[in-house]
């Protein structure tokens, strides 16, 4: 069945974005049972562009193409005023050696993303996200790439745009995982120290580790330059918690099992997820750093919009956050 965004906040737009009211994206659940993960992107991408084009924010995918949001430091002859009128915001033409974007996905396979209480495991959601922005990056020509990670890099091709790539792209990210546990310290920091040349970097991951090591290695990747977005793929019932029968609970990477009575567990386990969401939210407000909460049973397509809203804002002048990035390495 399909969504409508009527009752989906599209927050990767910006914080007064509000809702696009008209537009009706596909159920995940529904899209999961095309089994070819290249058409299951590919109906996402092409359902994108249909829904803009219908809805009130009509030509906003060739604006965020084609500008960027105004700066301090911008040289003010080069804002679009026609535009200024229209939205009543500030955008600059983006010159052609900015139109092209470098972009690294970084995909957690680890076991904990086998999850899934409503159908859909995280892995799933994130593989499909994963498809749908390296189809939508190489129709706009950028250059894509690629790391699967679990406790270690397990698969990695480096950003190209040629024929050819995006079939090993979606090739990679068919494959099952085979991980244990998540390990982001290491990934990251052989991400940080193979990439030369800045870009952006989608880390797409649970983040089911400790908000420490995340501070640490994303304060890395923003303080060499990069533009750094987090997407945390969780099941809804992870920061619900509705389970109300006593039951044993499988820690999936662990492998050990717990007996738990959730009456008596939830307030602990609840307040424990909310301090860990506070952490990792403040890191990444602290180091500038793109970060949505992503269900997995929130549209595919509003991942787009945090993948435009990212590239519009791609190269801005280093900021007081940037700063604190490399404070803290």
């Amino acid at each position: 069945m399909p969504a409508s965004l009527d009752n989906h906040t599209t927050d990767g737009l910006g914080k007064n974005a509000g809702t696009t009211r008209g537009v009706n994206f596909m159920d995940p659940k529904t899209l999961m049972q095309i089994k070819n993960l290249q058409m299951r992107a590919k109906v996402i991408v092409e359902g994108f562009y249909t829904g803009i084009h219908r809805s009130p924010y009509h030509g906003f995918s060739v604006e965020f193409s084609e500008y960027r949001q105004y700066v301090p430091g911008d040289d003010v002859r080069y804002v679009d005023w026609r535009l200024f009128a229209r939205s009543d915001r500030y955008y600059v033409k983006r010159f052609e050696d900015e139109t092209n974007v470098l972009c690294y996905l970084l995909v957690d396979t680890s076991k904990s993303m086998g999850f899934g209480a409503n159908g859909i495991t995280k892995h799933e959601y994130a593989r499909t996200m994963s498809a749908t922005m390296a189809y939508f990056l190489y129709l706009q020509r950028d250059a894509v790439g690629l790391a699967i990670f679990d406790e270690h890099i397990s698969e990695y091709l480096p950003p190209r745009h040629r024929t050819g790539h995006l079939r090993h792209l979606m090739a990679a990210l068919q494959r099952e995982p085979q991980g244990t546990g998540t390990n982001l310290a290491q990934p990251l920091e052989q991400i940080s120290k193979t990439v030369r040349k800045r870009g952006m970097v989608i880390l797409i991951s649970d983040l089911l580790a400790p908000v420490e090591v995340l501070a640490t290695q994303l304060g890395y990747l923003r303080s060499r330059g990069h533009d750094v977005v987090v997407l945390r793929v969780l099941d809804p019932s992870e920061s619900t918690f509705p389970f109300t029968n006593p039951r044993i609970f499988h820690d999936m990477e662990s492998g050990r099992k717990i007996y738990i009575d959730p009456q008596a567990e939830r307030e602990r386990y609840l307040e424990a997820f909310n301090n860990h969401a506070a952490g990792l939210t403040k890191v990444c407000n602290d180091l500038g750093v793109e970060f949505v909460v992503c269900p997995t049973d929130r549209p595919l397509e509003l991942s787009l919009f945090d993948l435009l809203r990212a590239r519009m804002l791609q190269g801005r002048t280093p900021s007081h956050n940037d700063r604190k990035a490399r404070r803290v390495t």
